[in-house]
């Protein structure tokens, strides 16, 4: 809490896998001085990349959250995954960020996951700064990749750097430097030194007309933004650089421009100039606007807290790290001081927590703290209730914040412990990497005794499967992936359900009347609602409601989870004596059974959305093995000497295609996927199943 609030950045670098995030976050910790050395992804030797895991596979798997000075300015950086299996990394960090860096690379341009970032940095209103990195490589493409920007992202980028050449420094005209067009001054970053010194030159005369062209429409665009500007304009007077810069940092707080830097982080180009970016244009936590909750005990009741420490405590519980001894908790403060060895309120399990520790996470390593206040991301021990999306909160004055949102797993595996010792070891570690990682899932099968774990994809369950045999030394057997189905009605229907009969010596009668209907625009999986109608008591109707909640949890007619379906109670019957909550629940449940059954069933596959690109030559084969995975084409376009494929594939039909890909196009094609939707199986794939 030794800084001042306005001086604080909490930003993440976001980006689509391989666009250079972790090297762009290496080289800001070098230059910031928080590390003595970089580190190099391709050697595994990052600070951020610590797991054995990512250092192998050379992709950044778990966020990481580091802390260091920039100028005048302390920056918390969260370094976030590109892969979509681990799209929830990202979702968390965005959730209680203050600002982001969106990186893009110059040759492949935006590209699937950055579509992805940009939703998901949208969604939670989170500004920020784009920076074009690898223009250093053949094929890099500035402009091309701004214009992308602008048109597939649909946002207003303003340039205020440009660079000068683009391409490997063998190649003629190959990239040296940047433009500031804000001061028009050349920067560039002395290779002697490790890009350590910077020289501001003189813009160079054949760039001198393309500089001032672009100065001049990064003008134009902020002149919306300024009075002050426009006057100045007009009167044809020199602008001062202060005031771009302000308009620019009123702007982009606003989210109404994305102000666009370049250079290439391999080469130790444009590094220093992106840090001060992000001190002049990314907002303080004062900047943002009050974060909002509701009351816990009135949920109709909206109530805000400032980023003051005057304010009553309350922080949101971003991430868990699960330890055999302890948890650390990842916590953002948004207001209020939280001290260590006090207690905390988490209002949504209406539970008192104890705060034993405190301590300043950086990467791998961890510093104790005694307190904390608004603004700062801090890991706590000591909470024993508390998950990913939970709110702490000062139990004087409780508040509840909005939770995050995570997608649902598509893919899934059996896993058995080789013998009954390890059973029990067994299900305790997958409890704790339940709490670590909202995505995945364990659940064992009551029918067969098996075990399934879930995940958002391959790459998602072979890290699980990776962590169960190397970190935790178990001795179980891994099953092949199989796909994660679920179940939705045909039809819409109503029916009556009845509870008449004997228990423990007392008459039970109840009769509960439901509508079951396909319903596809809810925020829930099943969304149960009152309707209406007579002879429910309202003391009773909670546990009608409760009771067909459950109903729904325990699944479909095939025993997977059910999605897209709406159930209404439409009244019921009491007698005079025997009508108490246990007969309503079972009445209720019964009904909800006979409505399964005549309603009919619909199985859903996961739909993954693909990103292909491919040279020209591969395209046809490659399009003619989508069409034998059942998969749908909905977009082509040319970008250089490749061609970027959007499909849309079930997943069942995509298990290895990454190496299929590579055979077909002799290890020349790319793709990713994520899941985009839940469409109907095939008739014969609900058969197989009956």
């Amino acid at each position: 809490m030794g800084h001042a609030l306005q001086n604080l950045r909490n930003i993440g670098i976001i980006a689509h896998i391989d666009a250079g995030k972790t090297t762009v976050t290496e080289r800001m910790l070098y230059y910031a001085g928080a590390t003595h050395r970089m580190g190099d992804v391709d050697k595994g030797t990052t600070e951020t990349d610590y797991d054995p895991e990512e250092q192998q596979r050379g992709i950044t798997i778990y966020s990481a959250c580091v802390t260091f000075p920039w100028k005048d300015v302390q920056v918390n950086l969260i370094d976030t995954p590109g892969h979509v299996d681990f799209t929830a990394e990202v979702e968390r960090s965005l959730r209680v960020l203050d600002g982001g860096v969106v990186v893009f690379s110059a040759r492949e341009g935006v590209e699937a996951q950055s579509e992805t970032v940009w939703r998901q940095a949208d969604k939670y209103q989170v500004p920020r700064i784009a920076f074009i990195n690898k223009l250093d490589r053949e094929g890099a493409d500035f402009y091309g990749t701004l214009d992308e920007i602008r048109e597939r992202l649909e946002s207003n980028p303003v340039a205020v750097q440009i660079p000068v050449g683009v391409g490997p420094p063998h190649m003629p005209g190959a990239f040296r430097g940047v433009i500031d067009l804000i001061s028009m001054k050349f920067l560039t970053f002395n290779s002697e030194s490790l890009g350590q010194e910077i020289v501001a030159g003189e813009v160079p005369a054949e760039m001198l007309d393309d500089a001032r062209l672009w100065r001049d429409q990064m003008l134009e665009k902020l002149y919306d933004y300024s009075n002050e500007l426009m006057e100045l304009a007009l009167a044809e007077s020199p602008v001062p650089d202060e005031l771009v810069e302000r308009v620019l940092r009123e702007a982009t707080t606003h989210r109404l421009v994305v102000p666009v830097l370049c250079g290439s982080a391999l080469d130790r180009i444009g590094i220093q100039p992106l840090l001060d970016a992000v001190a002049r244009y990314l907002p303080s936590p004062l900047d943002r606007p009050p974060v909002e909750g509701t009351d816990p005990h009135k949920p109709e009741k909206k109530l805000t807290r400032k980023p003051s420490p005057d304010e009553p405590f309350c922080g949101l519980v971003f991430k868990v790290q699960a330890d055999r001894h302890g948890d650390l908790h990842y916590v953002r403060v948004y207001s209020g001081v939280l001290s260590a060895n006090t207690r905390a309120y988490n209002p949504g399990k209406d539970k008192k927590e104890n705060v034993a520790q405190l301590w300043h996470v950086q990467a791998s390593r961890k510093e104790q703290v005694d307190r904390v206040g608004p603004g700062d991301i801090v890991g706590i021990i000591g909470l024993r209730n508390s998950v990913t999306g939970d709110t702490l909160c000062d139990a004087k004055q409780p508040i509840l914040l909005e939770t995050i949102q995570f997608p649902e797993t598509v893919i899934s595996m059996a896993i058995e412990p080789e013998t009954s010792a390890e059973r029990k070891k067994l299900a305790d570690t997958l409890e704790m990497l339940k709490r670590q990682d909202p995505t995945f899932r364990a659940a064992t099968s009551e029918e067969t005794g098996q075990t399934l774990i879930s995940g958002m994809g391959e790459l998602h369950l072979e890290v699980i499967k990776h962590r169960l045999l190397r970190d935790f030394n178990l001795n179980v057997k891994v099953k092949k992936p199989q796909v994660s189905y679920r179940e939705t009605v045909k039809n819409a229907v109503q029916a009556i359900g009845e509870c008449n009969q004997m228990v423990a010596g007392q008459q039970l009668f109840a009769r509960v009347k439901i509508r079951l209907e396909p319903y596809d625009s809810g925020e829930r999986a099943v969304t149960v609602m009152p309707g209406g109608g007579d002879g429910i008591p309202p003391e009773l109707l909670s546990a009608v409601l409760d009771a067909l909640v459950q109903e729904a949890e325990g699944g479909g007619s095939l025993g997977y989870p059910l999605m897209k379906v709406r159930i209404t109670t439409l009244g019921g019957e009491t007698s005079e004596t025997g009508s108490n909550e246990i007969a309503f629940r079972r009445a209720a449940a019964d009904a909800f059974r006979k409505g399964l059954s005549q309603a009919g069933i619909v199985l859903l596959e996961p739909i993954m959305k693909l990103d292909i690109i491919t040279p020209e030559e591969h395209l046809g084969d490659i399009v003619a093995d989508l069409q034998q995975r059942r998969s749908i084409i909905t977009h082509t376009q040319a970008r250089g000497r490749n061609t970027v494929i959007e499909a849309e594939a079930p997943l069942a039909n995509l298990f290895g295609y990454s190496s299929a890909i590579r055979s077909l196009s002799q290890g020349r094609a790319s793709c990713s996927m994520e899941p985009t939707a839940y469409g109907p199986a095939p008739e014969e794939v609900l058969k197989a199943f009956m």
